[in-house]
């Protein structure tokens, strides 16, 4: 099971989703360009002594990560607004890869169509999204309650 994020935005966030895969040992996958330097102050106070205890990869772009995703038979879970389907009603395993969107705009058409599920956090009418490192811990703590890893 691991994390990627796709062009994060606000390194706070990228940060806190650093600290929880350290805590859960889950990896993180940040597919670049991000909208930060890693060495961003506000990165690294989020993640703080974190980064000693994760392993995360960065990939130059999305067609880097879809490559190395498909030589190593993982299966990408796309969590989205724009799905029908609640991620409390999907089976997840541990070649799981949790796609996560930039804060400011997802993920573009072309990735929604080629990923292998699509699935989204039930939410209440008329509010626009969770913010990222909350939706995150959400759906990561369902998949790895699923797949007995806590």
């Amino acid at each position: 099971m691991r994390i990627a994020l796709y062009q994060p935005d606000i390194p706070q966030n990228a940060g806190n989703i650093f600290r929880l895969g350290a805590c859960l040992g889950v990896s993180v996958d940040i597919i670049e360009p991000t909208g930060f330097i890693f060495d961003d102050k506000r990165f690294k106070r989020s993640a703080m002594d974190y980064l000693d205890h994760i392993d995360y990869k960065k990939h130059i772009d999305w067609q880097h990560f879809y490559d190395w995703t498909k030589k190593n038979n993982f299966r990408l879970i796309l969590m989205t607004t724009k799905s029908e389907t609640s991620l409390y009603n999907f089976k997840f395993n541990l070649s799981d890869i949790l796609l996560f969107g930039r804060e400011s705009a997802g993920v573009p058409e072309n990735i929604h169509k080629i990923v292998d599920h699509r699935l989204t956090i039930p939410m209440k009418e008329g509010v626009r999204s969770i913010n990222l490192s909350s939706s995150v811990a959400l759906v990561l703590g369902e998949s790895l309650r699923q797949t007995n890893r806590i």
